[in-house]
């Protein structure tokens, strides 16, 4: 999981939601790591979860990634969670849950669907507090910098009336 916040961090000195993920094979190696590039890349699909998966299934030559482990920081969306069950993935692990998107039991439970042919174990809140403060504090300081964006914006449309009088 601590690799998984690894690749957080790459994600939030991008300005990036900070959300990381890795994929571990069988015997404990790391075949596909991942981050949120959905503003770098402007695409949707360029979640943390959804690169790590790719690169794992790259890197073994299949899209089956029987017995592989998945260890992301923020609980899957509804995308990731199809994916996961898709690349048939042994085991989920997330840190925060995600009352917005969250696919694995905090909107919706995609992975408890009974018709799906895959079913992963899925462990919540593994270093939950971590993966929710980062979190917080991203959207924070983002709120932080627009609010002063907009004061700056008050304060030059203030001084150009002033300079008219």
């Amino acid at each position: 999981m601590l690799l998984a916040f690894e690749q957080a961090k790459k994600a939030q000195e991008q300005d990036e939601v900070p959300i990381g993920a890795i994929v571990v094979s069988p015997d404990g190696e790391v075949i596909g790591e991942g981050y949120n590039r959905r503003e770098l890349d402007q695409d949707a699909t360029q979640h943390a979860e959804m690169i790590a998966i790719k690169q794992a299934c790259q890197k073994i030559g299949s899209w089956r990634l029987i017995d592989c482990s998945l260890f992301v920081t923020l609980e899957p969306c509804p995308m990731c969670a199809g994916a996961i069950i898709n690349a048939r993935l042994k085991e989920v692990y997330f840190g925060a849950m995600d009352p917005k998107a969250g696919a694995a039991g905090s909107v919706v439970d995609l992975f408890a669907v009974e018709k799906f042919n895959h079913h992963p174990l899925v462990i919540r809140g593994l270093f939950r507090q971590e993966a929710g403060q980062m979190l917080t504090n991203f959207f924070r300081a983002i709120r932080q910098k627009q609010k002063k964006q907009k004061l700056m914006a008050q304060d030059s449309g203030n001084n150009s009336e002033n300079t008219l009088l």
